[in-house]
């Protein structure tokens, strides 16, 4: 059986398209997936069946092999900071939250782009902190 990996599915839609290990992509019905699953993501190693559908190749019966680690997990994996690293980290996040806020004073939000690095930074701290 032809195995690959989820490129994308849409669950509202109830399709998406599977990338074979060959390079080629799959059309993907929610029809092919065990009847426990309502959605996959992207990522997600399958194996399948082939058939020949109205619009091409079609993935029947599809097999769950491996599903994508999520970025949770992965912070989980990870192992915990020295409290010395933390310390550094924790004393620049204070100088950039520092900038951020005298900017605020002044009437102004940062740039966008800014407030989207600095929203990722504190998170990753958070996570950090709570050792996750």
């Amino acid at each position: 059986m032809p195995t690959g990996r989820v490129k994308w599915y849409d669950g509202d839609k109830g399709f998406g398209f599977v990338s074979d290990d060959e390079g080629g992509d799959v059309f993907l019905h929610a029809n092919a997936l065990p009847a426990e699953i309502s959605t996959i993501k992207a990522g997600t190693r399958v194996e399948f069946g082939v058939a020949q559908g109205r619009r091409g190749i079609q993935a029947m019966q599809v097999k769950l092999l491996q599903q994508p680690q999520s970025v949770a997990a992965a912070q989980h994996a990870k192992h915990r900071k020295s409290a010395e690293d933390m310390t550094l980290i924790v004393e620049d996040l204070i100088k950039l939250l520092d900038g951020v806020s005298n900017q605020l004073r002044r009437g102004h939000y940062p740039d966008p782009k800014v407030s989207a690095k600095v929203a990722a930074v504190l998170r990753a701290v958070a996570s950090d902190l709570d050792g996750a």
